[in-house]
Formats: structure tokens, C-alpha cells, sequence
């Protein structure tokens, strides 16, 4: 019976050699095996080297992923980000099936398009609820009332104890009140589902900071462009197959409940297989391999989270100049990201008139192009700065500019193009294309700024970003009571100059660099050592001034 796993130093032979049992320390003492060899260790045996000794079933564990386990971890990142969204905006088609459609702008004054002779009337009847665009926006824009609130406290909470419990108690929660969405609308009509997605909102505000707290301690920083896009790509990949399959399961399924009984079940099969396969930290997983541990050590330093950091530096954090050009830019991203996500199928569905299939389709086609682009271009954000061919302050300075200046171009020129569906299609589809760029640009840039408290940092930009998904549809009911193109035309005008202006504060102000603050610890330090410390810092600089001249 083993009865504990520790460390030992290990004066192991090599492979050929005959294996000799060893003994643990302390009172109660085991004979403990050790062998080497490609094959799994028989029942019974420990396995270590100078490490924490591992049971045997772990290491052959460890053998069944042939990918490492950071990319493991950055996979199921993608997948909670593409469950949170699927859940986040299935209400988005939904509610375009559950309102009442028969009143609004009509063809004869222009405010919206003809509907196609081939389409079914059915579609444009909607459903039994007559909620008018105002109550719509406050529904819409409820989810981020809770979303805002739990950022912070989710950040923290992912510092302190790790992300792993912190994202997936928070999908979790979210599925269960995605599942109960169709029961609570039946029971409480609009007041219930507000209520609901208030509740949504909360648990899935941890989501960003607790994933920027794993990205932080599992992902090095050369890769951190490639594969923090790919998990920040879930949010499209996410509202792809929301709108998409949406729009599938309202086509051929009578009633919109099935919508919220997909999507919630989806988010709790994540959650099994989340919690089975992924850890806080590379100290903490039980079957990691040795190599991928090596490697991380080396290129992060350490394997697990900082435990004695001091507490949060608030007042370096919201000072530092660098950090508000960050929450600029993602204010300008949240902005127009949630007026396309939350609004772009009532927008194809009221003004542009397509079926509820068709809508699903096209609504979601301008974010598989963002998925795309948010891939290809983190890959070669890394390349251009390990190569030395830009920094990393340029970098993300780039890609952010050209996330921010392209979409406001083009959904303004959407607006311009009336009812040709085919024009404003492609048109909505390059603006949410370049905003792609956004994912190796400034979403990433937390990581940058501060890795001890990337969490905390995430927490910020995206909780007060968030708060544009609160304004901006309320902004939008409110503005387009008929929901006509002149109206709609005005919304797309502010989003640009929204754009435009929180970009340009990013360009001026924003960095790459790690922060000061991101060790206070080791801040007071140099304050306490004062005078002392410039001298040493001086003296020694003369020496190596001195080194120079006598090499030269």
C-alpha cells in the first residue's frame, strides 16, 4: 500500500540496467520501483527522477495526448469561449421567432426591403410575444448587467485559486440557466427572462478573466499571439454555430425552446470534460509529460502560480497609462462587436428581410471569415515579432488599428447599399473579417502588460468594455423604433466615429512591454532601498563601461 508521494532524488541506472528497489523517507517506509522505457509501468510501481513521483497510470496518461497539454488547455479554452457565446446570442435569433413581427417600418415608405417571392410569409409573422424594439433592447442588453458585475471579483478569484473552478463553475451555471430559459419565459414572460439573463450574465463574467489567469501561467510568451487567438476565436467560432444552428433548429423544429435546450446542453458536456482534463497550473496537472514540464519551466520561469504575490496593486493598475489605452480600445471592439452580435440577425430579419433559415446563415457567415482571419493573422503576428521584425508594443498598436479602421469603414458602407442583400452581406462580412485582427492586437495585450495579474487586468478592460453590451442595444431599440435603414444608418455613423477615437488613444498611449507593477513586491523594494541602490546601480555601470573600453 503506498502510502504517500513525495520527492526524491533518484540514483536511477539506465535502461539496460537491473532495477533496484528504493526506499521513501520518513517513518513509514515502502520499497518503491523505478524502470525506464517507452512501455507503462506495471500496477504498482511509482515513477520519478529527481520529481514528484508520479502512479503509474499517469504516466501512461500522459502518453494517450499527442498534443501538449497547453495546447489541451488552449483547445477547451476555445470550446468554453464557443459554448459561452452559443448560449450568450442563441436569444439574439431566438427572440426574432418569439416577437410578434406584424408591426414596424413597411415596404411602401421605404424604412425596410421587400420580402423575396420565394420565401415563406410564415417567417415574417414571428411569434406570440408583443414586446416593442425598446423592451427588445433591454432584454438583449440584460445579459450584461450581471455579466459586468462578477469581472472583477472572477479575475481575482482566478489569481487566488486558479482559473480552472472559477471558468468552469461559471459555464456551468450559465447552461443551467440556459436550459431553463424556455420554462422561466412561459412562467414570467419579458420580467423572467430579464431576470435570467441578469443570471447568465453573472456566470459568465468570469469567463475572460479566468481564462487570461490559465493563458498566463500555462502559455509562453512566443506563443502567446497564436494560441490566445485560437482561444479568444471561440467567441466567433461561438456565434457562427449559434446564429447558424439557431436558425437550423427554428426552421424545423416548431417553437424556439429547442434553441435553448441545444445550446444548454452543450455547456454541460463541456464542463464534464473540462474539469477531467484540465488544470490550473502545469504543477498541479498529474500528466503532464516531463519534456512539455521542462519546457515551460524554461521559457516561463515556473510552473505554478505566484502564491506570495502581494495583493492586487489597484492603484498602479488604474494609473498606468498603458493600461487605460487598453480599456479604450476594447471599448471601441465591445462596441461594435456586440451592435453585429447582438443586433446583426434583427437587422438582417427587420430590414433586409430574410427567412429565419437564410438569416441564420448569412448572420453568422461575417463571423466564420473573423475566425479565419483571427487565426492566420496570430500566427503571423508571432512570426513577424520573434523574427525581429516588429515589437510587440508595434504589433499590437497594427493589428489593433486595422481591427478598429476596416469595420468602421464597412458597416458604414453597408448601411449605403440598401437592399442589395448580396452588397451588404459581403460588405458586413470584410468589417467583421478585419475585426479579427483585434485577437492578436489588443486582446492579448493583458497578457503583455502584466502576467501576475492578467486576470485582474482582463477583468477590467473586459468588464467596463462589457458595459457597451448594456448601452449598445438599448441605443439601438431606442433608435430604430421602425426599424428602417435611415435609423440603422445612424447607428452604424456613431459606431465609427466610436471606432476611430478609442483607436487612436490606443495607438498614442498603449505598450507591450511587462509593467512595472506587475511585481510590487519588488517595486518596494527598490523605493526602500532608495539612494543605496542608484549608487550600486551607477558603480556598476561604470565597470561595465570599463569592461567595454578594454574589449575595444
Amino acid at each position: 500500500m503506498i502510502k504517500s508521494m513525495r520527492s526524491f532524488d533518484f540514483g536511477v541506472a539506465g535502461p539496460s540496467a537491473e532495477r533496484q528497489p528504493l526506499l521513501g523517507p520518513g517513518k513509514d517506509q515502502w520499497p518503491i520501483e523505478f524502470r525506464e522505457g517507452k512501455h507503462c509501468p506495471k500496477p504498482g510501481w511509482l515513477l520519478g527522477y529527481g520529481a514528484e513521483v508520479r502512479h503509474p497510470w499517469m504516466e501512461c496518461l500522459s502518453r494517450v495526448f499527442i498534443i501538449p497539454q497547453r495546447v489541451v488547455l488552449a483547445i477547451m479554452g476555445f470550446l468554453a469561449i464557443m459554448n459561452a457565446y452559443t448560449m450568450r446570442i442563441s436569444l439574439s435569433t431566438a427572440i426574432t421567432e418569439m416577437v410578434n413581427k406584424t408591426h414596424g417600418g413597411s415596404e411602401d415608405d421605404g424604412g425596410v426591403c421587400p420580402i423575396d417571392e420565394s420565401a415563406d410569409p410564415d417567417d415574417f409573422t414571428g411569434g406570440e410575444f408583443d414586446w416593442d424594439e425598446e423592451l427588445q433592447g433591454i432584454i438583449l442588453s440584460s445579459f450584461y448587467w450581471g455579466y459586468v458585475i462578477t469581472h472583477i471579483p472572477g479575475g481575482m478569484l482566478a489569481e487566488k485559486f486558479g482559473g480552472k473552478w472559477t471558468l468552469s463553475l461559471g459555464i456551468l451555471s450559465t447552461a443551467i440557466f440556459t436550459l431553463i430559459t424556455p420554462w422561466a419565459v412561459q412562467s414570467g414572460g419579458s420580467t423572467a427572462l430579464i431576470v435570467i439573463r441578469v443570471l447568465m450574465g453573472l456566470g459568465e463574467g468570469t469567463t475572460f478573466p479566468a481564462l487570461s489567469a490559465l493563458l498566463a501561467t500555462w502559455i509562453p510568451a512566443k506563443e502567446r499571439s497564436k494560441l490566445g487567438s485560437l482561444v479568444f476565436g471561440g467567441g466567433q467560432v461561438g456565434t457562427i454555430l449559434g446564429n447558424l444552428l439557431s436558425g437550423v433548429l427554428l426552421h424545423n423544429i416548431d417553437g424556439w425552446s429547442s434553441v435553448f435546450y441545444f445550446f444548454g446542453g452543450l455547456g454541460i458536456l463541456w464542463f464534464v470534460i473540462f474539469t477531467l482534463i484540465c488544470y490550473s497550473d502545469p504543477e498541479s496537472h498529474p500528466f503532464i509529460t516531463e519534456k512539455e514540464k521542462e519546457y515551460l519551466k524554461r521559457e516561463l520561469g515556473t510552473l505554478e502560480r505566484d502564491r506570495t504575490l502581494p495583493p492586487t496593486p489597484w492603484r498602479y493598475i488604474l494609473t498606468s497609462v498603458p493600461m487605460m489605452a487598453l480599456v479604450c480600445a476594447q471599448i471601441g471592439h465591445d462596441w461594435g462587436f456586440f451592435i453585429m452580435v447582438t443586433d446583426l440577425p434583427k437587422y438582417m430579419s427587420d430590414v433586409l428581410r430574410f427567412s429565419i433559415k437564410d438569416n441564420g446563415l448569412y448572420s453568422s457567415l461575417p463571423y466564420l471569415v473573423m475566425w479565419i482571419v483571427s487565426l492566420s493573422t496570430g500566427v503571423l503576428s508571432d512570426w513577424l515579432i520573434t523574427s525581429g521584425r516588429m515589437t510587440i508594443t508595434f504589433g499590437r498598436k497594427l493589428f489593433t488599428t486595422i481591427a478598429s479602421v476596416g469595420p468602421a469603414c464597412f458597416i458604414v458602407g453597408a448601411s449605403y447599399a440598401g437592399c442589395e442583400k448580396a452588397i451588404v452581406v459581403m460588405l458586413f462580412t470584410f468589417a467583421m473579417g478585419l475585426m479579427g485582427t483585434f485577437y492578436p492586437g489588443m486582446k492579448v495585450n493583458p497578457l503583455d502588460l502584466s502576467p501576475n495579474y492578467a486576470g485582474t487586468l482582463m477583468a477590467i478592460t473586459n468588464g467596463i468594455g462589457a458595459i457597451t453590451g448594456i448601452i449598445a442595444p438599448y441605443v439601438v431599440g431606442v433608435m430604430t423604433p421602425n426599424h428602417g435603414l435611415d435609423e440603422w444608418r445612424i447607428v452604424f455613423w456613431i459606431s465609427f466615429a466610436i471606432f476611430n477615437v478609442t483607436n487612436l488613444v490606443y495607438v498614442i498611449w498603449a505598450s507591450g512591454e511587462v509593467q512595472p507593477w506587475n511585481t510590487p513586491h519588488l517595486m518596494n523594494q527598490s523605493v526602500e532601498a532608495g539612494e543605496g541602490n542608484e549608487s550600486k546601480a551607477a558603480e556598476a555601470q561604470k565597470s561595465a563601461q570599463s569592461q567595454d573600453a578594454i574589449k575595444n
